[in-house]
Protein backbone atom coordinates (compact mmCIF):
# COMPACT_ATOMS: atom_id res chain seq x y z
CA UNK A 1 0.00 0.00 0.00
CA UNK A 2 1.28 3.59 -0.74
CA UNK A 3 -0.18 6.36 1.43
CA UNK A 4 0.56 10.03 0.00
CA UNK A 5 0.81 12.12 3.85
CA UNK A 6 0.62 15.71 2.38
CA UNK A 7 -1.77 16.57 -0.49
CA UNK A 8 -4.33 19.56 -1.36
CA UNK A 9 -7.53 19.88 -3.07
CA UNK A 10 -10.13 22.80 -2.68
CA UNK A 11 -14.04 22.64 -3.26
CA UNK A 12 -14.23 22.46 -7.73
CA UNK A 13 -15.50 26.27 -7.45
CA UNK A 14 -12.85 27.43 -4.85
CA UNK A 15 -10.20 25.05 -6.84
CA UNK A 16 -10.56 27.27 -10.22
CA UNK A 17 -9.64 30.59 -8.21
CA UNK A 18 -7.09 29.57 -5.63
CA UNK A 19 -4.75 27.37 -8.03
CA UNK A 20 -4.03 30.68 -10.46
CA UNK A 21 -3.41 32.97 -7.41
CA UNK A 22 -0.78 30.14 -5.83
CA UNK A 23 0.69 29.45 -8.65
CA UNK A 24 1.82 33.22 -9.01
CA UNK A 25 2.50 33.92 -5.07
CA UNK A 26 4.82 30.88 -5.68
CA UNK A 27 5.64 30.82 -9.27
CA UNK A 28 5.00 27.51 -9.82
CA UNK A 29 2.71 25.41 -12.05
CA UNK A 30 0.35 22.90 -10.28
CA UNK A 31 0.35 19.47 -11.70
CA UNK A 32 -3.55 18.98 -11.29
CA UNK A 33 -6.36 21.48 -10.97
CA UNK A 34 -6.88 21.13 -7.04
CA UNK A 35 -10.08 19.13 -7.32
CA UNK A 36 -10.38 15.83 -5.34
CA UNK A 37 -11.05 14.17 -8.67
CA UNK A 38 -8.39 15.65 -9.79
CA UNK A 39 -5.94 13.88 -6.53
CA UNK A 40 -7.90 11.09 -7.43
CA UNK A 41 -7.04 10.68 -10.97
CA UNK A 42 -3.17 11.56 -10.16
CA UNK A 43 -3.31 8.74 -7.22
CA UNK A 44 -4.72 6.27 -9.79
CA UNK A 45 -1.93 7.08 -12.09
CA UNK A 46 0.81 6.61 -9.64
CA UNK A 47 -0.67 3.56 -7.84
CA UNK A 48 -1.16 5.66 -4.73
CA UNK A 49 -4.11 3.89 -2.73
CA UNK A 50 -4.94 6.71 -0.11
CA UNK A 51 -3.67 10.62 0.49
CA UNK A 52 -3.96 12.86 3.38
CA UNK A 53 -5.56 16.16 2.14
CA UNK A 54 -3.97 18.87 3.95
CA UNK A 55 -6.26 22.21 4.71
CA UNK A 56 -4.96 25.80 6.14
CA UNK A 57 -7.65 27.71 7.86
CA UNK A 58 -5.93 31.28 6.68
CA UNK A 59 -8.59 32.93 8.98
CA UNK A 60 -10.31 31.94 12.30
CA UNK A 61 -13.70 31.87 10.50
CA UNK A 62 -12.64 29.34 8.10
CA UNK A 63 -12.96 26.65 10.55
CA UNK A 64 -16.31 25.54 10.25
CA UNK A 65 -16.35 25.64 6.37
CA UNK A 66 -13.08 23.74 5.93
CA UNK A 67 -14.74 21.14 8.69
CA UNK A 68 -17.68 20.86 6.72
CA UNK A 69 -16.00 19.86 3.20
CA UNK A 70 -13.27 17.61 4.97
CA UNK A 71 -16.74 15.99 5.98
CA UNK A 72 -18.05 15.59 2.57
CA UNK A 73 -15.01 13.93 1.23
CA UNK A 74 -14.00 11.64 3.86
CA UNK A 75 -13.93 8.27 2.14
CA UNK A 76 -11.55 5.36 2.07
CA UNK A 77 -9.26 6.69 -0.21
CA UNK A 78 -9.21 10.38 0.93
CA UNK A 79 -8.22 10.95 4.37
CA UNK A 80 -9.08 14.69 5.16
CA UNK A 81 -7.20 17.00 7.80
CA UNK A 82 -8.95 19.70 8.65
CA UNK A 83 -7.07 23.12 10.08
CA UNK A 84 -7.64 25.22 12.78
CA UNK A 85 -6.18 28.98 13.08
CA UNK A 86 -4.05 29.85 16.16
CA UNK A 87 -5.77 33.15 16.40
CA UNK A 88 -8.89 31.31 17.00
CA UNK A 89 -10.27 31.99 20.53
CA UNK A 90 -12.03 28.69 20.34
CA UNK A 91 -8.57 26.89 18.95
CA UNK A 92 -8.69 24.87 22.18
CA UNK A 93 -12.50 23.48 21.51
CA UNK A 94 -11.56 22.47 17.94
CA UNK A 95 -9.55 20.21 19.02
CA UNK A 96 -11.94 18.18 21.08
CA UNK A 97 -14.32 18.74 17.98
CA UNK A 98 -12.28 16.99 15.63
CA UNK A 99 -11.08 14.32 17.30
CA UNK A 100 -15.10 13.46 18.35
CA UNK A 101 -15.83 13.81 14.49
CA UNK A 102 -13.15 11.05 13.90
CA UNK A 103 -10.73 12.79 11.88
CA UNK A 104 -7.07 11.48 12.38
CA UNK A 105 -5.48 14.80 12.75
CA UNK A 106 -4.93 18.42 11.85
CA UNK A 107 -2.84 20.80 9.35
CA UNK A 108 -1.53 24.21 10.21
CA UNK A 109 0.97 26.38 8.12
CA UNK A 110 3.05 29.35 10.03
CA UNK A 111 3.76 30.96 7.16
CA UNK A 112 -0.53 31.14 5.79
CA UNK A 113 -1.54 31.54 9.55
CA UNK A 114 0.86 34.07 10.93
CA UNK A 115 2.49 32.85 13.83
CA UNK A 116 5.74 30.15 14.61
CA UNK A 117 6.00 27.38 15.89
CA UNK A 118 7.43 27.87 19.77
CA UNK A 119 5.11 30.53 20.48
CA UNK A 120 4.04 30.08 24.30
CA UNK A 121 0.52 31.02 23.80
CA UNK A 122 0.06 27.96 21.97
CA UNK A 123 0.46 26.15 24.86
CA UNK A 124 -3.01 24.81 25.85
CA UNK A 125 -3.73 23.84 21.97
CA UNK A 126 -0.37 21.55 21.71
CA UNK A 127 -1.82 20.34 25.33
CA UNK A 128 -5.05 19.21 23.80
CA UNK A 129 -3.21 17.99 20.72
CA UNK A 130 -0.99 15.70 23.29
CA UNK A 131 -4.41 14.42 25.11
CA UNK A 132 -6.10 13.72 21.80
CA UNK A 133 -3.70 11.84 20.55
CA UNK A 134 -4.68 14.06 17.20
CA UNK A 135 -1.32 14.14 14.49
CA UNK A 136 0.02 17.42 13.64
CA UNK A 137 0.99 17.57 9.99
CA UNK A 138 2.50 21.04 10.21
CA UNK A 139 5.05 23.00 7.56
CA UNK A 140 8.43 23.09 8.30
CA UNK A 141 11.15 25.03 6.88
CA UNK A 142 10.98 28.01 4.14
CA UNK A 143 7.67 28.05 2.13
CA UNK A 144 8.50 29.12 -1.44
CA UNK A 145 5.96 31.68 -1.40
CA UNK A 146 7.04 34.19 1.64
CA UNK A 147 10.26 36.16 3.33
CA UNK A 148 12.61 33.95 4.51
CA UNK A 149 11.34 34.54 8.21
CA UNK A 150 12.33 32.15 10.56
CA UNK A 151 8.82 30.85 12.31
CA UNK A 152 9.36 26.82 11.77
CA UNK A 153 12.94 26.31 11.80
CA UNK A 154 14.29 22.59 12.94
CA UNK A 155 15.53 24.75 16.33
CA UNK A 156 11.54 25.68 16.57
CA UNK A 157 11.16 22.08 15.56
CA UNK A 158 13.33 20.61 18.47
CA UNK A 159 12.01 22.76 21.09
CA UNK A 160 8.26 21.70 20.55
CA UNK A 161 9.55 17.86 20.24
CA UNK A 162 10.98 19.00 23.65
CA UNK A 163 8.04 20.34 25.21
CA UNK A 164 5.48 18.28 24.17
CA UNK A 165 6.64 14.36 24.00
CA UNK A 166 3.49 12.94 23.12
CA UNK A 167 2.84 15.31 20.93
CA UNK A 168 1.91 13.37 17.26
CA UNK A 169 4.23 16.32 15.45
CA UNK A 170 4.45 15.05 11.30
CA UNK A 171 7.01 17.56 10.04
CA UNK A 172 6.68 18.12 6.44
CA UNK A 173 9.25 18.76 3.34
CA UNK A 174 11.75 16.62 5.46
CA UNK A 175 11.92 18.38 8.42
CA UNK A 176 12.03 22.04 6.95
CA UNK A 177 12.37 23.11 3.54
CA UNK A 178 15.92 24.77 2.13
CA UNK A 179 17.14 24.04 5.60
CA UNK A 180 18.38 20.44 5.61
CA UNK A 181 21.59 21.01 6.45
CA UNK A 182 20.21 22.18 10.27
CA UNK A 183 17.50 19.67 9.89
CA UNK A 184 20.35 16.96 9.85
CA UNK A 185 22.30 18.85 12.11
CA UNK A 186 19.48 18.58 14.79
CA UNK A 187 16.69 16.43 13.62
CA UNK A 188 18.03 13.53 11.83
CA UNK A 189 18.05 11.05 14.26
CA UNK A 190 15.79 11.69 16.84
CA UNK A 191 12.18 10.14 17.09
CA UNK A 192 10.25 13.00 15.12
CA UNK A 193 8.10 11.80 12.29
CA UNK A 194 9.40 13.41 9.02
CA UNK A 195 7.34 13.66 5.27
CA UNK A 196 9.73 14.15 2.58
CA UNK A 197 7.77 15.90 -0.09
CA UNK A 198 9.14 18.71 -2.10
CA UNK A 199 12.53 17.74 -1.03
CA UNK A 200 14.37 15.18 -3.12
CA UNK A 201 14.40 17.01 -6.36
CA UNK A 202 16.43 20.01 -3.78
CA UNK A 203 18.75 17.74 -2.24
CA UNK A 204 21.96 16.40 -3.63
CA UNK A 205 21.50 12.82 -3.98
CA UNK A 206 24.45 12.50 -1.38
CA UNK A 207 22.89 14.64 1.13
CA UNK A 208 19.10 12.85 0.66
CA UNK A 209 20.94 8.94 0.60
CA UNK A 210 22.38 10.62 4.17
CA UNK A 211 19.55 11.68 5.40
CA UNK A 212 17.27 9.47 4.45
CA UNK A 213 19.36 6.34 6.06
CA UNK A 214 20.29 7.94 9.41
CA UNK A 215 16.76 8.87 10.11
CA UNK A 216 14.76 5.97 12.64
CA UNK A 217 13.12 3.94 9.68
CA UNK A 218 9.94 4.00 11.31
CA UNK A 219 9.81 7.76 11.16
CA UNK A 220 9.71 8.27 7.55
CA UNK A 221 7.01 8.83 5.42
CA UNK A 222 5.91 9.24 1.54
CA UNK A 223 4.56 12.74 0.80
CA UNK A 224 4.14 14.59 -2.71
CA UNK A 225 2.77 18.16 -2.05
CA UNK A 226 0.58 17.56 -4.84
CA UNK A 227 -0.71 19.20 -6.74
CA UNK A 228 2.52 21.48 -6.26
CA UNK A 229 4.34 18.41 -7.79
CA UNK A 230 3.59 14.85 -9.54
CA UNK A 231 2.68 11.99 -7.74
CA UNK A 232 3.95 9.49 -9.62
CA UNK A 233 7.22 11.52 -9.80
CA UNK A 234 8.15 11.54 -6.53
CA UNK A 235 7.60 8.06 -6.40
CA UNK A 236 10.15 7.27 -8.96
CA UNK A 237 12.67 9.97 -6.96
CA UNK A 238 12.18 7.70 -4.35
CA UNK A 239 13.45 4.97 -6.10
CA UNK A 240 15.73 6.10 -8.02
CA UNK A 241 17.93 6.57 -4.73
CA UNK A 242 18.13 2.73 -4.60
CA UNK A 243 17.64 2.04 -0.92
CA UNK A 244 17.12 -0.85 0.50
CA UNK A 245 14.05 -2.45 -0.23
CA UNK A 246 12.83 -2.60 3.36
CA UNK A 247 13.23 1.19 3.76
CA UNK A 248 10.93 2.25 0.87
CA UNK A 249 8.79 0.08 1.68
CA UNK A 250 8.19 1.53 5.13
CA UNK A 251 8.61 5.09 3.54
CA UNK A 252 5.81 4.11 1.02
CA UNK A 253 2.97 3.20 3.54
CA UNK A 254 4.35 1.11 6.40
CA UNK A 255 4.92 3.53 8.64
CA UNK A 256 1.74 5.65 7.85
CA UNK A 257 -0.34 2.85 8.32
CA UNK A 258 0.96 2.54 11.33
CA UNK A 259 -0.15 6.33 12.55
CA UNK A 260 -3.32 5.77 10.53
CA UNK A 261 -6.54 3.95 11.77
CA UNK A 262 -7.50 2.67 8.34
Amino acid sequence: MIIDFHTHAFPDNVAARAIPALEKEGDIKARTSGTTSSLLASMDRAGIDRSLICSIATRPLQFDAILDWSRQIRCKRLIPLPSIHPDDPDCVERVYRIHQEGFVGIKMHPYYQNYSLSEKRLTPFYEALSETGLLLVVHCGYDIAFPRIRCADPAQILTLHQRFPKLRLITTHFGGWNLWDEVEEMLIGREIFMEISFSLQYLQEEQAVRMLTSHPAEFLLFGSDSPWDDQAECIDRLNALKLQQNLVTAILGENALRLLPL
